[in-house]
């Protein structure tokens, strides 16, 4: 095998060689000067370039954008079964050895950054940057030494944003944001972050491309650059040689360097008043569910090869697709003028579409296109757990003594309602938790029925507080169809 691909490698190679050795013969019958007036190229057209680049531009930025940046570490506690080794579990069945307890104890979690946005510690980043976490730990410079817990205020996953808040005695430097509508390829930007927990790092590039669609990592298309990102960056800003804020730094082609993305600050823009005022974006909603339009599928129901669109599986009774004229089978080929090229597309196109509205539908049936109206109405589990934690925080209790960080009252008519909790059921529930204090590490959370505290039942709030102990304290708590133990250490 290897002789045989050598050989064919060098006849490819002779084939390359023998017409330029031919061209190079037949160019020397021709007088040099003649040779050389051939290859003279035209000018370029004049480049429309503003003001020189100011060489102290990027210290400039640094000196502007770096007080707004932050470090942020989050912690979390294990609660759960981890995935084991059997054969572990064999081992210390076999020989009696016990497995010895996984610590209840918060444990790091990640390193990230965020940038202050306003001056009262409004401060944006990633999701996946304080996903999960119990505690949010802000720093505000490497060197200080004062650390502040933030509290979450609001995220999204499919944007991959996220608002945290810390308390301050004084007014912070914020960071400008302003806009990625104009951006254009070439542009010079800094990328400001801390790099694997390195501290305030910047570094400096261009815009590579605009626009680049990676449905894996972001449901909006994204800011492509050169500047690099590393680990540690995700949440950072993006920032143009005029000190505005134009991308949020999110992740990177670990397969090559200096392939950076950052989302465009419009669409995070565009949500940062209702990720602040609900802790989470409404999503539209019709009641459907999708399928994808494999070849298998394009072929049982008659399509040509290629053919795009999400297939409607189920509808719910009585739903806004149901109330259409949607059916089981119908292919969606657009939604509110947008094509639909799978399941995933039409997911995306009604949850982005305003509530309240009816959406133009372009649907195959049977061969046939119709034309459809669908009522967009907000995702119903949505509607009721934002109503069901506002109606509770107006709810009064008994908070918890020594700092324990939770509050419990006595069921009431409201409460019952909006927990879905039977007439016949007594037991105090919780109506609110702190977070990072002891209950919110132990896994307390809004809602829990406490059916007992160390082992004594108990059925009302005053109760709960008679039975704690000092040091150590177990719950027994019903949440939803399940019981589970939680226990509180100082």
């Amino acid at each position: 095998m290897s002789t045989s691909r050598s050989k064919k490698t060098l006849k490819f190679y002779k084939l390359l060689f023998i017409p330029v050795f031919t061209i190079g013969i037949f160019l020397s019958m021709f007088p040099q000067n003649e040779i050389q007036a051939q290859f003279i190229s035209k000018p370029p057209p004049p480049l429309k370039l503003s003001d020189p680049l100011p060489a102290n531009l990027f210290v400039e930025l640094g000196k502007i954008i770096n007080p707004t940046v932050v470090n942020i570490s989050t912690s979390a506690v294990f609660r759960g079964q981890r995935n084991r080794d059997p054969l572990m579990e064999l081992f210390e069945q076999f020989y009696g050895v016990r497995p010895q307890p996984r610590s209840n104890k918060p444990q790091k979690m990640s390193l990230g950054t965020g940038f202050i946005i306003r001056e009262d510690g409004l401060i944006l980043t990633n999701n996946h940057v304080i996903q999960g976490a119990d505690i949010i730990e802000v720093q505000l410079t490497e060197k200080s030494e004062k650390v502040y817990q933030a509290k979450l205020i609001g995220s999204d996953s499919r944007l991959d944003v996220a608002l945290i808040k810390i308390d301050v005695p004084q007014k912070l430097p914020a960071a400008s944001l302003g806009s990625s509508k104009d951006l254009d390829v070439g542009e010079w930007v800094a990328a400001f972050g801390n790099p694997f927990g390195h501290g305030h790092s910047m570094s400096k590039g261009i815009i590579s491309s605009m626009g680049r669609d990676l449905e894996e990592i972001n449901k909006v298309p994204l800011i492509q650059t050169d500047a690099s990102i590393n680990p540690g960056n995700s949440g950072g800003p993006l920032v143009n040689s005029k000190g505005y804020v134009i991308g949020v730094n999110q992740a990177i082609d670990a397969r090559a360097q200096g392939i950076g993305f950052a989302i465009p600050i419009d669409e995070v823009k565009r949500i940062i008043p209702e990720l602040e005022s609900r802790g989470a974006i409404r999503k539209g909603y019709i009641g459907i569910s999708l399928g994808d339009l494999d070849p298998n599928a394009a072929e049982h129901i008659g399509l040509e090869e290629g053919s795009t669109g999400a297939v409607v599986v189920s509808i719910e009774r009585g739903g806004p697709a149901h109330k259409s004229g949607l059916k089981p089978y119908d292919i969606v080929l657009e939604f509110n003028s947008r094509k639909i090229k799978n399941s995933t597309d039409l997911m995306d196109s009604v949850a982005d579409s305003k509530i309240g509205e009816k959406a133009k539908a372009l649907v195959l049936r049977d061969g046939k296109k119709i034309n459809l109206q669908i009522e967009v109405i907000e995702r119903p589990s949505d509607v009721k757990i934002s109503q069901r934690l506002k109606d509770t925080k107006k709810a009064t209790g008994q908070k918890a003594p020594n700092n324990l960080g939770f509050t419990v009252a006595d069921l009431t008519d409201s409460l019952r309602d909006q927990w879905d909790i039977p007439d016949e059921v007594t037991k105090p529930i919780i109506i609110s938790v702190e977070p990072g204090t002891l209950a919110s590490l132990a896994g307390l959370k809004m809602g829990d029925l406490i059916l007992d505290v160390n082992k004594a039942e108990i059925s009302t709030a005053k109760e709960v507080f008679a039975k704690l102990d000092k040091k150590t304290n177990s719950f027994r708590i019903a949440r939803g169809n399940r019981i589970i133990v939680v226990t509180i250490s100082e």
